[in-house]
């Protein structure tokens, strides 16, 4: 394997499992330790993860892997979730999507129904510039950026500008990506400006929905979204812990599995 590809590989393993030991790696690459050491060490030296004796960790606290690495994982899942959230979008509404993996699925979800471009449209309103680089090129989608300052892990504009602009929209639906969402703490995400920005979006929604792959169910993350006061429903994958599932309705969501 070629050292570019070991390297966003560690990455992926990583952001699934938080952290990784040389002799893991040895074993999965190929590679030698003092490689694999080099590897880490430069992957650190980028500020991606941090060293420990005998391996690495995920950077902690308001720190999260840049969105080109979590792409690729759980795709499936991801499209899945994102073609019912997809559905519930008719001709003519205004539509919230926040950053992340699975609102960028449920971008090219909107971008692929014909059905929006006979029968007049879609308003998208993002705060992640990739989202909206995403759906420039289509028509029928009119697409609101909201300004700001952009995070460079995760291609959202964070910031007061941000917040301006929600302050004078109105939603019909708001689709919002987490780092956690567990029955009693609510959506969290790693970085509270992020947490801010999803936090107003959602408030100026008819409809808040929370859209995470079934990993993060039960999850922590460092900052507070809202709970079952602010988001009326989840949208999950079935592969979800059944714990997990039961601990949300109980708290209130509604839970839709795709």
């Amino acid at each position: 394997m070629k050292r570019a590809a070991r390297l966003h590989a560690i990455l992926d393993l990583l952001a699934a499992d938080g952290e990784v030991t040389v002799e893991e790696l040895v074993e999965r690459f190929g590679a030698s330790p003092a490689t694999t050491r080099r590897d880490l060490d430069s992957l650190a030296e980028q500020r991606l993860l941090t060293r420990t004796h005998g391996g690495a960790v995920a950077q902690t606290v308001a720190y999260e892997l840049p969105l080109r690495y979590k792409s690729h994982l759980r795709t499936h899942e991801k499209e899945s979730i994102a073609q019912t959230a997809a559905a519930l979008v008719t001709p003519g509404m205004v539509v919230g999507l926040s950053g992340g993996t699975t609102t960028t699925a449920i971008a090219a979800a909107l971008a692929a129904r014909e059905d929006l471009a006979a029968e007049g449209g879609i308003t998208v309103v993002t705060n992640a510039v990739n989202i909206a680089a995403q759906l420039a090129t289509r028509p029928e989608i009119k697409v609101v950026v909201t300004g700001g300052v952009i995070h460079a892990r995760t291609y959202e504009l964070v910031g007061p500008f941000v917040e301006q602009l929600l302050r004078g929209v109105r939603l019909d639906l708001a689709f919002i990506g987490v780092n956690g969402m567990d029955a009693v703490a609510g959506a969290t995400t790693q970085d509270e400006r992020e947490a801010a920005v999803n936090r107003m979006m959602a408030e100026r929604a008819r409809r808040a929905i929370v859209v995470t792959d079934g990993s993060k169910l039960g999850a922590e993350a460092f900052s507070t979204i809202g709970g079952a006061d602010l988001f009326t429903t989840v949208i999950t994958d079935r592969g979800a812990d059944e714990a997990a599932l039961d601990a949300l309705r109980a708290a209130g969501y509604t839970v839709h599995l795709a």
